[in-house]
């Protein structure tokens, strides 16, 4: 009888020791699944709450517009920043109706993401381009590359308007960045030579117009050497206006 007893007993404690360990590793496999909730949930919401660049910069230009949206048939200037720090810009080329939306270090990948956003809500007669310099710069692609990211974005704005006149400015080499003058050259006979197959194009090499004897200037530049002083304007400004098309 005892020997029973005691065997029985023994068999209940086991059973009960058995069922507690169950329950703790149930216990902390839920905290385990609780951890791993939230944080996936609150990576999720990071994730969400990150923006792509120059996302600001768009929703900007689309308050800007929100409150007095440019008449329709304008010229386009979009591009980088050397659109961007042109505050005179739409002051000077007010007599045809130039809507500046370039956006500092902007590429010209980042212009035809915005694409919907920053050409075609304007319907254009024209379309004025300055990107490129920092694809190559910032992004460190090839001449090739950004060919194609070229002809992405200009094929894009031709499916929406498929005789829109689109004006191409060369890329400018700047004092800080010389170490790029060779693929800046190569990108700007790719275009030139791409645009050659295209009606209603323009490429204006205001390149060569900013050097003296084949040497850059920096007077024309800021202290960063890297954006133009309205010296430097003063010659994109010559070198664009007679391919402007009039109203």
């Amino acid at each position: 009888m005892y020997p029973n007893f005691y065997q029985s007993r023994v068999l209940k404690d086991k059973e009960t020791f058995i069922l507690a360990k169950t329950q703790l590793i149930k216990q902390k496999m839920k905290r385990f699944y609780h951890f791993f909730l939230v944080l996936a949930l609150s990576s999720g919401f990071v994730k969400a709450q990150q923006k792509p660049a120059f996302w600001k910069e768009i929703q900007d230009f689309k308050h800007k517009d929100s409150i007095a949206m440019p008449s329709k048939n304008g010229i386009l200037f979009v591009g980088s920043s050397s659109f961007e720090k042109w505050a005179a810009l739409e002051t000077v080329f007010k007599d045809y109706q130039a809507i500046n939306r370039g956006f500092g270090g902007s590429t010209l990948a980042q212009a035809n993401y915005y694409i919907a956003d920053l050409v075609y809500p304007y319907q254009p007669r024209q379309v004025v381009i300055y990107s490129g310099e920092n694809d190559i710069a910032t992004d460190g692609v090839t001449a090739i590359e950004t060919l194609n990211r070229f002809a992405t974005f200009f094929n894009n704005i031709r499916l929406k308007y498929p005789e829109v006149p689109v004006l191409y400015i060369s890329i400018k080499d700047s004092p800080s960045r010389t170490r790029y003058a060779a693929t800046n050259a190569h990108t700007n006979l790719l275009i030139k030579d791409y645009l050659q197959h295209y009606p209603n194009t323009k490429f204006v090499d205001v390149n060569r117009k900013m050097l003296h004897n084949n040497a850059l200037r920096p007077e024309l530049f800021l202290e960063d050497m890297l954006h133009m002083k309205p010296e430097g304007y003063a010659i994109w400004i010559k070198e664009i206006k007679p391919f402007l098309v009039k109203p």
